[in-house]
């Protein structure tokens, strides 16, 4: 199972790896990353998660090659393979990580702070006397502690990503204390070399900076440990051990030990440990933490059960199906997990200019001494020295890597309550963008158990018409030879109602019309008007009342019995109850509803009037739907395609986003962009709706940190100066730098309370 180890780095991974990153800090140290790893021969992909420090790495290279291409750029990496075990471990690191963080900003502060209150009470700090170089050498050398033991981390990191000819957010943190307190300790220990007007000292700035850094990213640790929440979740649904039967005698083992075809014994108010199916008792199962269903299913001998669902009533003994990695909580978790270490397009481009951000950064900072040095007033140094080292501070960019990540984390755990299941940014972020949403009929919109409705008997010679039980047992005794959907739901009710069904001789399915046979020595037909037709069989007389039929979306089916019209009936599948609201809930959104549909185009524009749909392509076969997605595409529509994740496979796939609709554990998990799994259409609703509000949360964290830094770079080169007479301080910088990390974390955390109406 899942552990941090090496023991398997010499083996070969020809689908996916997941390493743990240590040592990254910003959006440039992704960009390091992923390219160090698509430079490693057999690599197809690699995406780097800058909020969970990991990275997801496609492709058949060998581990070992993986990580030895991560420490080549710098950085450190360990691989994932346990995900309880990589999520405990990491919630411990983090802990220790945070109290690390605040110890170094308390240091920091309790030297950086009197200096500040020093300034601000009018103590002068530039030197004169030997007196205060004395007293100043000694904040220097507290200072210099301050840096060796708070400030260490930036310093080491700096250097490795030097020696790597790399830079990141440390090395502009480095540069800024650093040359803020190698310019003061100069000043304290040959002032001749320095103007005295620009004998000023930043011992302060130093401090404070590595303080205000430290406790920026202490925030940061803890609130983005509340964005993998929704993975804590799942993986905390599973139980770890099972009650299984071996040898006629009920044992607890760990979950681990659990072996396919196993019988296991739940009983009320434990977890389901796997998979499996029912063979004994009866109880009521809550799934709503993997379909986002409140109410408890009903579950009997023969239906399925899903590992870390919560049998609520009964005690039932099952077979396990699928453990370990196969079940459908594990498989949700992987694709959860997935999901949130993708990028969306957003992203990349955010990404990119972070590549090449650090270096220009530096470039600034140098162009903006350098004029300050040839046009600023005097202390030219002082100003110089001041510029520089506030915009190395406050262009770091934190904030620009974690803008997106952040977001999609949280977006797809929201999502994930919903029972929606984003398999990529992607397809997150196109969700957001549709204009029509294309519905399959059968199993979308509505149940898919199709039933009969209606049984109405032609007038005999005596106006007496013929028996509706008689009409119904002939009926399904005929349908049982047929593997058509309409043909069970007529057997259906004639089983339910009891009735003895007949054998039936010289049975033939006429593809597209009907079907005909011999029972009891009667030549039976059941089928459409073309059958009718072919057959010479009079049905004007009921022509009139099977239209009637048809606009209240129900399919009519002629029975004739020996060349003579019997009986019209009707066969229905109904709607979903939540239908009509969740298809307003759609339009309510902004999109277009269109239906697709087999059926006759009189019945499909009955269902599409009582729902509100607003478009019907009706008569369409299976391999015609893809074509239809086309068609919309082409007049420019943004397209999302719902369905059940198989027969609808090819436009699923078409689609700008495919959407597969399923119930429970039975869903198509990887059948298309989004999977529901639930049948409601209110997943489509809810998928769409947290897919607008994470792009518009990512939108905001990426306008914050480029409007932070746009405008923040000028500030502090000092553009402000000639007007205003303004000039940013080093440490407002490191507090205004070290924030907005915490601000784009806060705003991402705010979909935590997103709720779907």
């Amino acid at each position: 199972m899942n552990t941090f180890s090496t023991n398997s780095q010499n083996e070969i991974n020809t689908r996916s790896t997941e390493l743990l990153i240590e040592g990254a800090g910003c959006a440039a140290c992704v960009k390091k990353i992923e390219t160090a790893l698509h430079k490693v021969t057999g690599v197809s992909e690699a995406r780097m998660n800058l909020a969970l420090r990991q990275v997801t790495v496609e492709g058949s290279a060998p581990i070992q090659h993986l990580i030895e291409a991560v420490e080549k750029a710098g950085f450190g990496a360990k691989l994932v393979e346990n995900a309880a075990l990589v999520m405990a471990e990491k919630e411990k690191a983090d802990q220790l990580h945070y109290r690390r963080l605040i110890r170094n900003m308390a240091i920091a502060l309790a030297v950086g702070v009197p200096q500040i209150l020093y300034s601000v009470l009018g103590g002068d700090m530039v030197i004169h006397t030997t007196t205060e170089r004395l007293v100043w050498f000694v904040v220097g050398i507290a200072t210099a502690a301050v840096m060796l033991i708070a400030g260490r981390h930036f310093y080491i990191s700096a250097w490795i990503a030097f020696i790597n000819h790399n830079a990141n957010m440390d090395t502009l943190i480095a540069l800024g204390t650093g040359t803020a307190w190698l310019y003061s300790i100069i000043v304290v220990l040959l002032p001749g070399i320095v103007p005295e007007m620009a004998r000023h000292v930043y011992f302060e700035a130093t401090t404070m900076i590595i303080g205000l850094v430290n406790l920026g990213m202490a925030m940061e640790v803890r609130a983005r440990g509340r964005t993998s929440q929704a993975i804590k979740r799942l993986i905390g649904l599973q139980p770890k051990t099972a009650r299984v039967l071996r040898d006629n005698d009920e044992v607890d083992l760990p979950i681990e030990a659990v072996l396919p075809d196993d019988k296991i014994r739940v009983r009320p108010g434990e977890k389901i440990p796997v998979d499996g199916r029912v063979l004994e008792g009866q109880t009521t199962v809550d799934e709503s933490m993997l379909t986002g269903e409140p109410l408890a299913v009903t579950k009997t001998a023969g239906n399925e059960v899903a590992a870390g669902t919560l049998n609520k009533s009964g005690s039932i003994l099952f077979c396990a199906t699928h453990v370990g990695k196969d079940t459908a909580l594990a498989r949700i978790i992987e694709m959860v997990k997935r999901a949130q270490s993708s990028k969306p397009s957003i992203g990349r481009i955010a990404d990119k200019v972070a590549g090449i951000f650090v270096p220009t950064v530096m470039i600034i900072a140098v162009l903006s001494a350098l004029v300050w040095l040839n046009f600023g007033p005097s202390p030219v140094i002082a100003y110089a020295l001041v510029s520089a080292t506030t915009v190395l501070i406050i262009a770091c960019p934190c904030a620009l890597g974690l803008a997106t990540p952040m977001s999609v984390m949280v977006g797809i755990g929201k999502a994930a309550e919903y029972g929606v299941l984003i398999r990529n940014g992607e397809a997150l972020q196109t969700a957001s963008k549709l204009t029509t949403m294309v519905l399959d009929k059968t199993g979308t919109i509505t149940e898919g158990r199709p039933q009969v409705t209606d049984i109405c008997c032609q007038q005999l010679h005596d106006n007496q018409p013929h028996d509706k039980q008689q009409v119904l047992q002939l009926v399904a005794s005929l349908e049982t030879g047929s593997e058509h959907p309409l043909a069970q739901a007529i057997v259906d009710s004639a089983k339910d109602k009891q009735l003895d069904l007949l054998s039936v001789t010289k049975f033939l399915a006429i593809a597209g019309h009907g079907v005909s046979g011999t029972v009891s020595e009667k030549q039976l037909l059941l089928g459409n008007e073309k059958l009718m037709q072919d057959h010479n069989v009079a049905i004007e007389q009921a022509s009139e009342h099977a239209q009637q039929l048809a606009k209240q979306a129900k399919t009519p089916l002629y029975f004739a019995i020996d060349g003579q019209f019997v009986a019209l009936l009707a066969v229905a599948d109904p709607i979903k109850q939540e239908a009509t609201a969740a298809i307003e809930r759609l339009h309510q959104l902004g999109l277009r509803v269109v239906m697709l549909t087999g059926d006759h185009p009189e019945t499909a524009h009955a269902v599409a009037k009582q729902v509100g749909i607003d478009s019907v392509f009706a008569n369409v076969l299976p391999e015609q739907k893809a074509g239809k997605v086309i068609e919309l595409q082409n007049q420019g529509e943004i397209v999302g395609m719902s369905g059940d994740g198989i027969n609808d496979a090819p436009a699923l796939a078409q689609a700008n986003v495919g959407f597969a609709i399923g119930t429970g554990t039975d869903v198509a998990i990887e059948s298309a962009d989004v999977a529901l799994m639930r049948g409601s259409l209110h997943g489509l609703a809810d998928a769409i709706a947290v897919s607008k509000a994470t792009l518009r949360n990512i939108k905001q964290n990426l306008a914050g940190a480029f409007i932070y830094n746009s405008a923040g770079i000028p500030i502090a080169a000092g553009i402000l100066y000639p007007l205003f007479g303004v000039l940013l301080s080093p440490v407002i910088a490191g507090a205004a730098m070290a924030f907005s990390s915490v601000t784009v974390v806060s705003n991402a955390n705010r979909l935590r309370f997103f709720k779907s109406t």
